[in-house]
């Protein structure tokens, strides 16, 4: 017998539920995880089996013990994107609010996505690094400020920011509905809300 709760967790994939994994880059405090967590509600009121994969609770349980040299942020990145396209490819909408400084590393998520033939879709949290600092959910660049932190990402530690990602979403003056919206008709465009 299921547990009480099991039916509630996700919906069952419909026959023509399209999984995709939608990689949200950009700095600290950029408004990633908000966003990723506002479209997840959105979706799954839709009935869509919906996953994020934040960031900061895959460092804390998958990728414990790395640090934050450009090695270890690589393997970080490419196991989030492991484990995104595993659900991905079986019909779950995976949110990844992740920063993943480095062009190279997301492409060789976008790479893995598309030699299976799963949807990879990078999109840029445009959010300026004035605004990021203002905001510093995390104290991080109040941290860096005071001399406490070095490496943060685009300020003492490099961020390549997307060239050509499927969507730039500039968030600055608007409300996280607001660039929710803007990524779910994206998303909707595309077949896969």
């Amino acid at each position: 017998m299921a547990a009480a709760g099991a039916a509630e967790a996700a919906p069952a994939a419909g026959p023509c539920e399209r999984g995709a994994t939608v990689w949200l880059t950009g700095l600290p405090s950029a408004g990633k995880t908000t966003l990723a967590f506002a479209l997840a509600e959105r979706l799954r009121a839709e009935g869509h089996r919906v996953e994020v994969l934040d960031g900061d609770e895959i460092r804390e349980f998958l990728s414990k013990g790395l640090g934050f040299t450009r090695e270890d942020r690589h393997t970080n990145v490419t196991r989030i994107g492991f484990v995104a396209e595993k659900l991905a490819a079986n019909g779950v909408k995976v949110l990844a609010p992740v920063i993943a400084p480095y062009a190279d590393s997301r492409a060789a998520v976008r790479e893995r996505h598309a030699e299976r033939g799963t949807a990879f879709l990078e999109i840029h949290v445009a959010t300026p690094v004035e605004l990021c600092a203002e905001r510093d959910v995390k104290g991080l660049y109040a941290k860096q400020a005071a001399g406490e932190l070095s490496g943060l990402t685009g300020v003492d530690d490099p961020y390549e920011a997307p060239e050509d990602p499927e969507l730039r979403l500039q968030t600055q003056g608007r409300a996280v509905a607001e660039s929710a919206a803007e990524l779910h008709t994206f998303l909707t465009e595309r077949g896969l809300a």
